[in-house]
């Protein structure tokens, strides 16, 4: 009857404001998918969205006016989202100047991000996306389309963010999930010391 020892949870690479950042500015806007790339990735940023919520979200889930989009998580759970002006305005530029001109596939009308054949992306393409944007970037670490979640969270934590809210927020079933990230907080405050303070300098 003995208990099996507690594995430690791997800490995810966080990535900070700047290099989400720099990785939105590697899109290329003069190309058609270009505008989409962007919006998907200010608004998976902006809203701590999982994949799956991004590229299943619907036009009819926007709520823009009032800064709130709907979103379908984990079993079929629905939960209201703040969004972010930038991902608003981003969305906005998507919707009316690049997809008008796509011709949605019979049973993606209401799929706000279309691919080239008029259907919902992968989550595989979001994860190409995002690992040839990374690139180029010149970022080393290792990101996945969930980092943006885990950084959007993260960042939250930092600023002194109510977990309930961020539990809210994020959609998680249970607040400890959520409280991984007040571990993600400790230790990049360790780390952080570590590099800055006098204390912790090695002589």
């Amino acid at each position: 009857m003995l208990e099996a020892p507690k594995l430690k949870r791997a800490l995810p690479d966080i990535l900070n404001f700047e290099e989400i950042e720099n990785i939105i500015s590697q899109v290329d806007l003069s190309k058609p998918e270009g505008s989409r790339n962007k919006a998907i990735l200010e608004t998976m940023y902006s809203c701590g969205l999982r994949v799956s919520e991004a590229v299943n979200l619907k036009i009819s889930q926007l709520h823009t006016d009032v800064g709130f989009i709907r979103v379908i998580g984990k079993g079929d759970k629905e939960r209201l989202v703040p969004i972010g002006r930038s991902a608003v305005k981003y969305i906005n530029i998507y919707k009316n100047k690049v997809r008008v001109h796509a011709t949605p596939a019979p049973g993606n009308e209401d799929i706000l991000f279309l691919n080239n054949r008029g259907s919902k992306l992968s989550r595989v393409m979001i994860f190409l996306i995002i690992k040839d944007l990374v690139k180029k970037a010149g970022i080393k670490k290792n990101i996945s389309p969930h980092t943006f979640r885990h950084s959007f969270a993260t960042h939250l934590v930092e600023g002194g963010a109510d977990l309930r809210a961020v539990q809210e927020m994020l959609g998680h079933e249970s607040i400890t999930t959520t409280e991984i990230y007040t571990h993600l907080d400790r230790e990049f405050l360790r780390k952080t010391l570590e590099k800055y303070h006098p204390a912790f300098q090695h002589s």
